[in-house]
């Protein structure tokens, strides 16, 4: 029966060993799940882009010379207009002409369009040999059918309040822009300088419209000949290239007036100006010449200008081989396609200065086009010969550059760690960069450590070395039940109570953290002197720290007394004032002493709960020994205690380290969520975790934000993954060191 009861105990052993043994391999397994589930999701970021030929049939000839091009979504249709003013609709398969019109709006059969200005992707800005402008919006419809193919359709319609009447002399060249609230202004290139015309439109209250045109000539305008212009979509700045390598910009946004802002050698060796395209937005101007350089400009503030900005070369693009004939700019981001007189086309990334795709055609390109969503490119090259291409970029202004590097963006005085997800405006450019999210992890992470570590330790130190008995067995429990309490309340409390709170008092606080301390250390050695000789002592033995609650308290209020005068004497009396004035620091209310004192109070229970258990743990013949040679308590648990100890106090620590890098909502609720990098205590932070929480909800499936977000969780996970198996090595050096305890 025994051998029975053996064999029987050792089959229910193996039994267990193996589900043990099953149970941490699907742990294992269920963990490299997760991050190779997210991982898959953030990966694409960093695919190669791609473009597909999808046709690149010879035009018919009755297409005459097209001076516009123009493709729709789909890449089924594309548009030109010619020299005749005939609008031509072309079936990119074949080549062929579905259809063609005469545009609304045309002057009398005979006249000739000399130029087209395209704004945006459908705009077209006709100028007639009569100086006439005839304003034109080309749009796609679309439709789906039974067989799941798309029917395309198209419109043609005049804008007549961007169309103007024939004039004398006919220029060049004109602009064609609507100012908000300030009417349309007209720029033309004349072979004599610019011409500037405003036409605002007034009404009175009675409704009746009246129409008043300005005028401002500009005569020799530039030092040299201008070979390469481009307005603003808002219409307050003219921006003109010069064959000797010159960038001039005037300011045209007032009527009645036209202002040169700043004159800019852009390239080397005053070679010409060849091409200049407005980038999306309206900020920056790209600029290519006659060796190949292209690179992109915008108005920057320079030290001791004051209010004035001064352009600056900001991004440098991928070179040509040959001189640049065309660059166009994305309709939906801050990429380029430019040209060269090989036929050699690049499209770029501005801001992340990335290389996205090199294409060739066998003649130069002529002119170029995108679709509304930047998703196809035609190019009609001087053959006559159109290629239409499928773009497949769907994440140009992610790389590691823009991650984890300085960008210099738009309106910014230098390149800076930025992140800002979304703005207000459709043209508004995301800044991505996962730095201000790792250094506020990192932050609030420290910070809350340097709080409740000292706290939590010396508290399971004296817990269990020093306290008696009975107090334990009521503290113990107390204290775990707060590793119960909900972070959302944690957070909550601590945004909403805890912060305005201190705001109030923040230089009693910090006047409590001298005060306290320096009480407690006076009352100390107090007790130690008259411990000896009083009865006091020994009734209270292991409830010694009942004696210091009156202290704190005490503390306390002297604190709030003590930091209004302070505050009075030392600060002007308005401190947060005087460190604005004189520092430059800003008091935010949900700063990174919230952040220490709520997560804190999250991280303590779970450090001195395990912490504890490993001093409590440590042999009681350890202790006796080292009291039986004449240490005393406290030199025992200092010396003996811990270090015997050691292993499981350092994994309390690193799980608390990242009980508090992995915690969101208390961070989310107790900070501004404001993603700067500074240390200050006074200046909130923004978590990896808690941007996360924040931003996925509104992030598009699948899109550049989404696919960061996911990447910042794998950022987390290695992070995290990184401590723990560091912090288990440790461990395991100091179980050999001191012992198994």
């Amino acid at each position: 029966m025994k051998k029975n009861f053996t064999l029987a105990s050792r089959r229910r052993d193996r039994i267990a060993e193996w589900l043990i043994k099953i149970g941490g391999v699907l742990v294992i397994v269920s963990v490299v799940w997760i991050l190779v589930m997210i991982a898959q999701v953030a990966l694409p970021l960093f695919f190669p882009p791609g473009a597909t030929a999808v046709a690149a049939p010879q035009l018919a000839s009755q297409t005459g010379q097209p001076l516009a091009l123009g493709i729709d979504e789909t890449r089924q249709r594309v548009f030109t207009i010619d020299q005749e003013g005939t609008l031509h609709i072309i079936d990119t398969a074949t080549g062929a002409v579905v259809e063609s019109m005469r545009v609304p709006g045309a002057p009398a059969p005979g006249h000739k369009v000399v130029s087209i200005d395209r704004n945006g992707s459908s705009t077209c800005n006709l100028l007639w040999d009569n100086g006439a402008v005839t304003s034109l919006a080309v749009s796609f419809g679309y439709e789906r059918k039974g067989d799941h193919s798309t029917a395309v359709s198209h419109t043609i319609a005049e804008n007549t309040e961007m169309s103007f009447p024939p004039q004398t002399p006919v220029p060049q060249r004109s602009f064609v822009r609507a100012i908000e609230g300030k009417g349309v202004v007209r720029v033309d290139l004349t072979p004599h300088g610019v011409l500037v015309t405003h036409r605002v439109v007034e009404k009175d209250f009675l409704g009746n419209e009246k129409v008043n045109n300005s005028r401002v000539e500009l005569k020799d305008a530039a030092p040299a000949p201008i070979s390469a212009a481009a307005v603003d979509q808002k219409g307050h700045y003219l921006y003109a290239g010069t064959e000797r390598g010159e960038l001039l910009r005037w300011d045209i946004a007032e009527a009645g007036q036209a202002r040169l802002v700043e004159t800019v050698n852009v390239t080397a060796d005053k070679r010409p100006v060849t091409a200049l395209t407005l980038v999306q937005g309206g900020i920056s101007v790209a600029i290519g010449d006659s060796s190949g350089a292209v690179s992109t400009w915008f108005p920057v503030r320079t030290s001791g200008s004051g209010d004035d900005k001064s352009l600056t070369r900001i991004h440098p693009l991928r070179p040509h081989a040959a001189a640049i004939t065309g660059i166009i700019a994305s309709p939906r981001d801050k990429s380029l396609v430019s040209a060269d007189d090989r036929g050699t086309i690049h499209i770029d990334h501005t801001t992340a200065e990335r290389s996205l795709l090199t294409l060739r055609v066998a003649q130069s390109a002529a002119m170029m086009a995108l679709s509304p969503q930047g998703h196809a490119l035609c190019v009609l090259d001087k053959a006559g010969k159109l290629h239409v291409w499928k773009l497949d970029i769907p994440h140009p202004d992610v790389s590691f550059g823009t991650l984890f590097r300085k960008v210099w963006y738009e309106g910014y005085e230098r390149p800076e760690f930025v992140w800002q997800s979304s703005a207000a405006t459709d043209d508004y450019e995301p800044k991505m960069s996962l730095v201000p999210l790792v250094f506020g992890t990192i932050k609030a992470t420290l910070f809350a450590m340097l709080f409740a570590v000292p706290l939590a330790l010396f508290g399971a130190l004296y817990t269990s070395q020093f306290m008696s008995p009975t107090l334990k067995g009521r503290v113990k429990p107390v204290v775990e039940i707060m590793a119960a309490i909900p972070s959302v309340v944690v957070g909550f409390l601590a945004g909403l109570w805890l912060a305005p709170l201190i705001d109030q008092v923040v230089l009693a606080f910090f006047t409590s953290i001298v005060l306290i301390p320096l009480m407690l250390l006076v009352t100390i050695i107090f007790w130690r002197q008259i411990k000896p000789y009083s009865k006091l002592g020994r009734m209270l033995r292991g409830n010694e720290f009942a004696l210091l609650v009156p202290v704190v308290l005490i503390g306390i209020c002297l604190s709030y007394l003590l930091g209004g005068v302070v505050e009075t004497y030392c600060f002007g009396g308005d401190f947060k004032q005087w460190l604005f004035s004189t520092m430059g620091i800003r008091y935010d209310q949900r700063n990174s002493m919230i952040i220490a004192i709520a997560l804190g109070f999250a991280v303590i229970p779970i450090i001195f709960t395990i912490a504890e258990d490993a001093l409590s743990n440590v042999p009681r013949n350890l202790s006796a020994a080292s009291l039986a040679l004449g240490a005393s308590r406290w030199q025992t648990a200092w010396r003996v205690v811990l270090p015997s100890a050691l292993p499981g106090v350092f994994s309390a620590v690193m799980i608390g380290f990242g009980r508090a890098v992995g915690e969101t909502m208390i961070v989310l609720m107790a900070t501004g969520n404001t993603p700067i990098m500074s240390w200050s205590v006074f200046n909130g932070l923004r978590s990896l975790s808690a941007n996360i929480a924040v931003e996925i909800p509104e992030a598009p499936l699948n899109s550049s934000l989404y696919r960061t977000l996911f990447l910042s969780a794998v950022l987390l996970f290695v992070f995290t993954f990184i401590i723990n198996t560091a912090a288990e090595a440790l461990r395991q050096r100091f179980r050999k060191k001191y012992g198994r305890y």
